[in-house]
């Protein structure tokens, strides 16, 4: 199948600590080459080309604020998504769009298939969806084209079988998100970078680590929690699971489930990876409850670069994160609904690259989301 890569159009000022290629999903991430950081000058013009773009894409349309918008998200109470969709509403008002309606999934299947039944009902022209569970994108996906909506999907990846269903039938339908193996890879070789020595304070000569899932339907949450293991032994590192805990997300779970790990497993646990920020902050909670410290008796990570995680490691109370670049992802996301309604299409999957995030680039990161 046929992928379209889209670059990372965050301002010239993260310089050359961030990455500025993307890459599809075909392979695993760990397994790509990291791309170069291009030179400031070359990162403007990007960013130039990239809005020159979408000032013909909606030169071209028209009358996009005749057009209605619908946005389905699967939970508001998520703190990466929240900053997804503020920008996604922001950056579709840029785009010319007026009639924008977005709607809170609650973390409910059944609930968010009603919401997508009264967008078609309601006539809307293109649809945005995060879908509350990737095994339902068939039947979504059914729905939505036979009612002869463009469809967009957002940082839940629909499978690679249900991708290729688009394009056999060159329906309307792209996906818009980040390869999560690479986020789960990042977080090994953050880990992996310390060196074994940094780590192995109880000197069994192995990484004891403890792992705290998202949801496991989910295929975020299912890759990062492999990969993140596979770049310790990728480096030649020996692990050992003390336990894997499923968070949701949460904070308040991540923080309880670290918190009767620490007390079942004590000083043996070394490293403590979270598929997200939000668990991460939980975890780092229980931490310090636990009397323990952050890169001095214990390494912890997460995926998302929130911005109270990224000064977090820039003081050293967390070891690193993995950005997952929602200006980028939620940019590309109405980019591709202006490119179905003005005619231009789009490929069926739009890709980015994550950014690994460590006190050496932090400070860099966290400029550019304020």
């Amino acid at each position: 199948m046929k992928k379209k890569v889209v670059s990372i159009v965050l301002a010239a000022t993260l310089g050359a600590t961030l990455l500025a290629g993307c890459s599809g999903s075909a392979a695993p991430a760990a397994e790509a080459p990291a791309a170069e950081a291009p030179a400031q000058e070359e990162v403007k013009e990007e960013a130039a080309e990239v809005a020159e773009e979408a000032s013909e894409a909606v030169e071209a349309s028209g009358d996009l604020a005749g057009k209605k918008v619908g946005v389905c998200i699967y939970q508001f109470n998520d703190n990466f998504m929240t900053l997804f969709r503020t920008e996604l509403e922001s950056y579709l008002k840029e785009l010319g769009f007026t009639d924008i309606t977005i709607v809170d999934g609650a973390n409910d299947q059944a609930t968010q298939s009603g919401q997508i039944d009264n967008f078609i009902a309601d006539g809307v022209d293109v649809l945005i969806i995060n879908p509350v569970n990737s095994s339902s994108a068939a039947t979504i996906t059914d729905k939505v084209v036979g009612a002869g909506i463009p469809l967009v999907y957002i940082n839940r990846e629909p499978d690679e079988a249900e991708e290729q269903r688009w394009a056999d039938n060159n329906w309307d339908v792209t996906y818009v998100g980040c390869d999560a193996r690479q986020s789960g890879t990042m977080q090994g070789e953050i880990i992996a970078d310390l060196g074994l020595d940094a780590i192995d304070f109880n000197k069994n000569g192995k990484i004891d680590y403890i792992m705290i899932e998202g949801d496991p339907e989910n295929i975020d949450a299912q890759y990062r929690t492999e990969f993140s293991v596979k770049a310790l032994t990728d480096a030649g590192l020996e692990v050992n699971e003390l336990d894997d805990q499923v968070g949701m997300w949460d904070t308040t779970k991540g923080q309880e489930l670290v918190a009767n790990s620490l007390a079942q497993n004590g000083n043996d646990i070394e490293v403590v990876f979270c598929n997200n920020d939000a668990m991460a902050l939980g975890a780092l909670e229980s931490i310090k409850a636990a009397g323990r410290t952050v890169g001095t008796d214990i390494y912890l990570v997460g995926v998302d670069a929130l911005t109270e995680v990224v000064e977090d490691v820039i003081n050293g109370s967390i070891t690193g994160t993995v950005f997952n670049d929602h200006i980028s992802q939620s940019h590309s996301a109405a980019d591709a609904a202006a490119n179905y309604l003005t005619g231009a299409g789009n490929e069926h999957y739009i890709g980015c690259d994550y950014v690994k995030v460590t006190t050496e680039n932090a400070q860099s990161i966290l400029d550019s989301l304020k």
